[in-house]
C-alpha cells in the first residue's frame, strides 16, 4: 500500500514522503491517526506541485540548519553528574544534552537528539537531526560532580 505521509513518522519517513507499507499498518494505524493518506495518482500530482513550489523555501531552511550545525559544533558540552568513581548515580539521556545545549544558548528539542543512555563518565557523541538533510555528530563529556 502506498501512502503519502502528512507528518514525520519515526523509522518510516518524513513529511510528504511516499512510502510503501503493509496494508494493516496503513489502514489500522497511519490513516486513522492522521499520519498519512492514500497515494492516488491525483494526490501524487498535487504533492509534486506543492514540492516544486516549496523547493526554494527549503533551500533557505537547509542553509539555516547548516549555520546552526556550525554553531553547535563550536559549543563545548560538559555535563556534570553525581558519580561514584566512573559509574554514575543515574544516567545521562538526550534530555540532559538538550538542557546543556540550552545553557549554551542553543535550544534544540530533545526528540531530535539521539544519544542512548550513558551510565559512565567519559567522552561520548550524540546525533542531532536539525533537518532531514542536516544531521551532525555532537561530542559531549560527562564529568563527576565534586
Amino acid at each position: 500500500m502506498e501512502l503519502i505521509l502528512r507528518q514525520d513518522v519515526q523509522n518510516l519517513g518524513f513529511k510528504d514522503d511516499i512510502v510503501s507499507v503493509k496494508n494493516g499498518y496503513g489502514r489500522n494505524f497511519l490513516i486513522p491517526q492522521g499520519f498519512a493518506h492514500l497515494a492516488t495518482s491525483s494526490a501524487k500530482k498535487v504533492l509534486a506541485e506543492n514540492l516544486k513550489q516549496r523547493a526554494h523555501k527549503e533551500a533557505k531552511v537547509v542553509a539555516d540548519a547548516k549555520a546552526l550545525a556550525e554553531s553547535l559544533k563550536a559549543i563545548e558540552i560538559k555535563i556534570s553528574a553525581k558519580a561514584g568513581g566512573e559509574k554514575l548515580f543515574g544516567s545521562i539521556t538526550n534530555i540532559d544534552i538538550a538542557e546543556a545545549l540550552a545553557k549554551g544558548g542553543q535550544v534544540i528539542d530533545r526528540k531530535f537528539i539521539t544519544s542512548g543512555i550513558v551510565k559512565r563518565t567519559g567522552k561520548y557523541a550524540a546525533t542531532v537531526r536539525l533537518h532531514r538533510d542536516v544531521i551532525i555528530e555532537l561530542a559531549y563529556e560527562i564529568i563527576a560532580e565534586k
